[in-house]
């Protein structure tokens, strides 16, 4: 897509404010600010040092390669699990406070046995009952503290760049004077001043000047990035560093509103809401636990109708319960949802809620920029085609003028194939004013002092163009047009006044491996669709290469919307990326936006994702994380159900075997007698508690994304979870009594 940032230092400035370097790293001067507002004149503003640069950076990368069970953060998360014993807290878990409640209830009983003098085989099985309650809600509690101590190391690898710094807030946009603030009392809308060596105090746009900067600190990526006023890469983070030049940012967040501040209370839980999904999931896991409180409430009557002479106690009615009701999911479902907000800030993606994250993983088609997504994004001029009588010197003298301003790769390879073929001044002629390419006009050029207009773009935008100026079109231009879009190339006219002068020829290449990749995403259900700025005959070419389902060719931002609205009406959830202005009514109505850091406020406003790293292949990746997290969740709901009707025949059988011997039809364990009932019941109890800390690993770091489609996901979950869930508590409560039964024995449980 031909998206130049035409003179972008001389048309976004303010006089006395220019770049006297023909770098990227511009050198940018206020002859205003400089007579008035030296550096002396606000020393007290320090300049982050590169010890202090790196030292952020490498907290930001070895957060992302913490270990499952890192020390610091298993003490951290064991801690707070007492914390989270308080029974509002609990109270957001209906199945995990069922099982609090009952840990309450039998450590009153054992209490009441210790005080009425109880048989000791009485007394120890209800306090060792109690015991296994009391750890098995404790591990519940510690996956997601867990959870939540690893989000919050993410969290402080970017709560290390928040640090209050000083800033030079300005009178006004234009204005030369200001004071020195502290970034707690930037407001949106306030104009800073930031040279090379200082933080970025907050969230904002460049409004003047074009800075090279350092993001590492936040993304751990060394290489740093050019940001400048005007264009689609405006955007600036609070806490990066300016490596070069001066440039004048425009704060849009209030202290504390940031999208990284509303990020770190998201991951460390302090503000994150279950999704709806979750929310459904909780509902129906309190229903099922509602149930089996009510069945297991009616067994204690039929109990007495059975052994009027030897009531059933409490606590083993308890246990059944935990048993029976679904603990496993219930234990680990907030740790799946924060573990996957947590994967999503290890990818550098900063999401607005958890609801995001999980849409992800719903998407049907995904919107796809060809440049840099697709191909590899270093589109270059590889040859002009003459056309009209025009000599090749001449249309390489109008295409290299036309591109003097251009600072894109195309346009400065335009410029570059130009100088090969022609003779051209390193400058345009004074007086000359530079035409900006915008996605409505899709032309650029430069009109010169002596009158003489020069414009380059797409195909059928300069034809037009020609036209009303009462030209007329060489023979062989639409030929020469369809020839090098066939191929997979782009075209773009070139013209002088009103007559054609020729075709330049832009060419790209496919990213290795792309076509996989979507061939990949097609097996999981999901429509890729391309969005080119080429004219259609290119954009099919590349799209029957690339192996996307559809495109949009010659997209403007009304075509994306438009073709989001439509995809929507269908009943089909739309993701897609964007970083202008004009990409921010399709970003807001698309169900997954992600919006690049580097891009315009606008755009990050409108998105619910923000990418740090302005890659354009993030969102294949978010759709992936997104994936996982339900995978994730899917996979061990089955677990976790059938790990509830293993454990039926292991209780029941051995609670009501004596009375009921019918019920030897259904003891498929086969559990040892010596401690009767008790000693199935605690085996169960035992392995209900120790399941929970063996499947944290799991939840955390998601089971293995596996590109496959909706119905082999299904028949996967169901051999791997649903019969493992199964067969596990059959080996494990088993092996469990063979050990404990002889120790039961020994103290008089029976």
């Amino acid at each position: 897509m031909e998206r130049g940032v035409l003179d972008s230092v001389k048309e976004n400035t303010r006089p006395g404010f220019y770049s006297t370097s023909q770098t990227n790293h511009s050198f940018i001067q206020f002859s205003g600010i400089e007579a008035n507002m030296s550096l002396d004149l606000h020393p007290t503003i320090p300049q982050r040092d590169k010890a202090s640069v790196q030292a952020s950076k490498l907290q930001r990368r070895n957060t992302r390669k913490l270990r499952l069970f890192e020390p610091a953060l298993v003490k951290m998360a064991f801690q707070k699990s007492f914390v989270m014993l308080d029974p509002r807290e609990m109270a957001r878990n209906p199945v995990m406070f069922l099982v609090e409640v009952g840990t309450v209830l039998t450590a009153i009983i054992t209490v009441q046995s210790i005080v009425n003098g109880a048989s000791l085989g009485l007394i120890v099985y209800q306090a060792i009952l109690t015991f296994l309650l009391f750890i098995t809600v404790i591990f519940a509690n510690f996956a997601s503290a867990l959870a939540e101590a690893r989000g919050k190391a993410q969290a402080d690898s970017l709560r290390a760049t928040r640090s209050d710094t000083q800033a030079f807030r300005l009178r006004d946009k234009n204005s030369d004077e200001g004071d020195v603030v502290s970034s707690t009392k930037l407001r949106a809308g306030d104009y800073v001043l930031v040279e090379a060596g200082q933080v970025i105090p907050s969230d904002g746009e460049v409004v003047l000047g074009v800075a090279s900067v350092d993001e590492s600190a936040i993304t751990g990526e060394s290489a740093p990035v050019i940001r400048e006023a005007g264009g689609d890469h405006s955007g600036v983070t609070g806490g990066t560093r300016v490596l070069s030049d001066r440039i004048v940012i425009q704060i849009t967040a209030e202290a504390g509103q940031s999208f990284l501040d509303k990020m770190i209370a998201l991951v460390e839980g302090a503000s994150r809401q279950k999704t709806p999904n979750e929310i459904a999931l909780t509902i129906v896991l309190a229903a099922f636990s509602l149930v089996f409180l009510i069945v297991t409430a009616t067994l204690y009557p039929m109990w007495l109708y059975f052994e009027p002479t030897k009531p059933l106690e409490i606590p083993t009615l308890v246990a059944l319960l935990v048993c029976l009701i679904p603990t496993t999911i219930g234990a680990l479902l907030a740790a799946i949802g924060i573990a996957g907000m947590d994967r999503a800030l290890a990818a550098n993606i900063i999401a607005k809620s958890g609801k995001s994250v999980e849409v992800a993983g719903d998407i049907d088609t995904l919107l796809l920029d060809k440049t840099g997504t697709i191909t590899i994004g270093n589109r270059r001029a590889t040859q002009f085609v003459p056309l009209g009588g025009s000599a090749p010197r001449e249309l390489a003298r109008v295409a290299g003028l036309a591109s003097m301003a251009d600072l894109t790769p195309e346009g400065k390879s335009i410029l570059d194939l130009a100088r090969q073929q022609a003779t051209l001044e390193s400058d345009a002629p004074d007086g000359s004013t530079f035409i900006e390419f915008t996605a409505q006009t899709r032309m650029s050029g430069v009109d010169l002092p002596d009158g003489t207009r020069l414009r380059k773009g797409a195909p059928n935008t300069v034809a037009q163009y020609v036209y009303d100026q009462g030209g007329l079109i060489p023979d062989g231009f639409q030929t020469t047009v369809d020839g090098i879009a066939g191929g997979g190339a782009t075209p773009l006219a070139v013209a002088e006044n009103d007559r054609i002068v020729g075709v330049i020829k832009l060419e790209d290449i496919l990213k290795p491996g792309i076509r996989d990749r979507f061939a990949r995403l097609r097996q999981m259900g999901l429509r890729v669709v391309m969005v080119t700025g080429d004219n259609p005959l290119t954009a099919k070419a590349i799209a029957d290469e690339a192996g996307v389902d559809d495109f949009i060719a010659q997209a403007t931002p009304e075509a994306k919307l438009a073709y989001i609205r439509k995809e929507q009406e269908g009943g089909k959830l739309v993701a897609m990326m964007g970083d202008g202005t004009n990409d921010a009514p399709a970003l807001a109505q698309a169900d997954i936006g992600v919006a690049m850091n580097s891009g315009t406020q606008a755009a990050k406003e409108a998105g619910n994702m923000v990418d740090l790293d302005s890659d354009p292949t993030k969102l294949i990746e978010v759709v992936e994380i997104g994936k996982q997290l339900l995978m994730t969740r899917g996979a061990l709901t089955t677990f976790s159900i059938a790990n509830d009707l293993a454990k039926y025949f292991a209780v029941i059988p051995a609670m009501f075997i004596g009375t009921l011997p019918q019920l030897a039809v259904i003891d498929l364990m086969g559990l040892a007698t010596k401690g009767g009932a008790y000693s199935a019941i605690l085996s169960a109890v035992i392995f209900n508690a120790i399941i929970i800390p063996m499947l944290i690993p799991i939840a955390l770091k998601g089971v293995k994304y596996r590109p496959v489609g909706a119905g082999a996901l299904l028949r996967r979950n169901l051999l791997i979870y649903g019969l493992g869930g199964v067969i596990a508590p059959f080996v494990g409560i088993k092996l469990i009594d063979v050990m404990i039964d002889p120790l039961l024995a020994i103290v008089g449980i029976n």
